[in-house]
């Protein structure tokens, strides 16, 4: 799957976004080591701190599912913002955990405008399992 394809994903799944108290739809897509896509949406809630970003929703869904972290093969997010979106920084510090550090990330707006980066290029600097573990992973 292609660059242009998985950010047509995540703009049908910006469709489905639950957001009555800001109107901001954001949508991710996630493309596991299979080729399936997990979709994701931010879903708002009125106590403000429950409300789920797009992109953990994505993340989250696929894991639930039984992928195993770090095998995911790209996800891509859109967002109605002048430049493309980016995720906040609950966000990076998930894609950081739950992603390898070079996995592709594609963000895009409304516009048609993408940028491609990486987890690792969004996270610099990152907190991972290895600053807790001594420098290993834990398996």
């Amino acid at each position: 799957m292609d660059r242009q394809q998985l950010v047509a994903l995540a703009m049908e799944a910006r469709e489905r976004a639950y957001v009555p108290y800001s109107r901001f739809k954001v949508g991710s897509a996630l493309l596991d080591r299979h080729g399936k896509v997990h979709y994701g949406c931010n879903v708002e809630n009125a106590a403000y701190g429950p409300t789920n970003c797009a992109e953990r929703t994505a993340l989250f869904r696929a894991i639930a599912d039984g992928e195993p972290a770090r095998s995911f093969q790209a996800m891509a997010v859109i967002g109605d913002t002048a430049q493309p979106i980016t995720p906040c920084g609950v966000c990076r510090q998930v894609l950081i955990e739950l992603c390898a550090p070079e996995m592709p990330v594609y963000l895009a707006n409304l516009q048609g405008e993408v940028v491609e980066t990486t987890v690792a290029e969004l996270l610099p600097g990152a907190f991972t399992m290895k600053d807790l573990t001594g420098g290993n992973d834990l398996k």
